[in-house]
């Protein structure tokens, strides 16, 4: 393999990340600001059933998605590259 392949192959496992951010009590949870995923793609629901199974307690029947700043639904598909936020309830008053 010469060094024009390693540096394609390199450049294809970056591709298939996924960057996730936490706040607030998420942060606490999972010790983490962010945190890099290695999946091409997933649902949002994939996301936080994997949030879930990674870190019990996360409580992702309350949490929203941002995915690249902008709210996600459930059913929205996240891509290699995406930037994503987990949003926990606010309180307050």
């Amino acid at each position: 393999m010469d060094r024009r392949t390693e540096k394609v192959s390199g450049e294809r496992e970056e591709m298939n990340m996924i960057t996730v951010n936490y706040f607030a009590r998420l942060r606490e949870l999972t010790g983490k600001t962010k945190e890099t995923i290695e999946r091409g793609s997933m649902t949002v629901q994939e996301l936080l059933d994997w949030a879930e199974e990674t870190y019990p307690g996360f409580g992702k029947d309350t949490v929203h998605v941002a995915v690249n700043e902008e709210y996600a639904l459930k059913e929205d598909v996240i891509q290699s590259g995406d930037n994503c936020a987990f949003i926990p309830p606010v309180s307050g008053g």
